[in-house]
């Protein structure tokens, strides 16, 4: 299933009642708070701030992989034609999440977005995240390009990455709240073998500082390897936080391989990272 027809899948959850609830013997506070040992070689509790709701990972799902992992997760819901569009949906979904102990994230994906909502609602989830994986064609029709699809074509990299750029520009630098810039650096399939020449150290530098200057935290994504351990170090330097995303919709839950490798790999400690505050 491509992410497009998934996230449809997702969206159509917001409105079902069928969600069977559970009561959590467990406060968020506690769950959040354990101190027990996880196979991670990083001495320090991780969290799993990237997850959805899906027909293969309910609620149920994700809080009893919580509780096996013994790993705090984040559950995320996209704003998008796909997802969430009203404030009634927002709602809804807020109030769906909100008995368990798990972190409610909201994952819009167009700058602008927040101007549909209601600032109140908004602010009742625990972190918001954006990735900036669509991006304008620059044609004259409009159309966008999904960096997630294997057959998204760029016919010129120079030109697509100034779009790109300005991209990441309008979602750092925008009016919208923002507390996690996800999946961080993701080219489409054509670009990759040029992956290291178009992401010069102007650009990494560019986006550090952009992210600085409002104190957005960088995802370490692991279904897609991102980002790599330059902007990594980089970014570290500079000051900026970091969060751990699966990027999951199934048992994949709380699977970060590459998060911990790369963590280890840049000498990240638990005061490197993000930790949302409970609404």
């Amino acid at each position: 299933m491509n992410r497009k027809t998934f996230l449809k899948t997702s969206g159509a959850l917001l409105t079902s009642t069928l969600f069977n609830k559970v009561s959590a013997k467990e406060s968020f506070e506690s769950n959040k708070g354990s101190k027990v040992s996880v196979p991670n070689e990083l001495n320090f509790p991780i969290m799993d701030l990237h997850v959805h709701r899906s027909d293969k990972l309910t609620i149920n799902d994700i809080v009893a992989k919580s509780k096996e992992l013994n790993m705090t997760i984040g559950v995320m819901e996209n704003i998008a034609p796909w997802g969430i569009k009203t404030d009634v949906q927002l709602k809804e979904y807020i109030n769906t999440i909100k008995p368990y102990p798990v972190y409610i994230g909201l994952q819009p994906m167009s700058p602008g977005w927040s101007k549909n909502f209601s600032p109140d609602l908004i602010a009742q989830a625990d972190y918001i995240a954006m990735d900036p994986q669509i991006v304008e064609n620059g044609n004259s029709y409009g159309e966008t390009i999904k960096l997630w699809e294997y057959n998204a074509y760029i016919d010129d990299s120079e030109v697509f990455m100034n779009r790109n750029m300005q991209h990441y520009m309008d979602i750092l630098t925008g009016e919208d709240p923002l507390d996690i810039l996800a999946c961080p650096l993701f080219l489409p399939c054509c670009l990759q073998r040029e992956y290291d020449t178009l992401w010069t150290k102007k650009r990494l530098q560019q986006i550090i500082d952009a992210a600085k200057a409002r104190n957005i935290a960088i995802e370490i994504n692991d279904i897609v390897h991102v980002p790599h351990e330059k902007f990594i170090r980089m970014a570290k330097h500079a000051g900026l936080k970091f969060t751990f995303g699966s990027d999951s919709r199934n048992h994949y839950v709380g699977r970060l391989d590459y998060c911990k490798r790369i963590a280890k790999q840049c000498e990240l400690t638990e005061k490197d990272f993000f930790v949302p505050a409970k609404k």
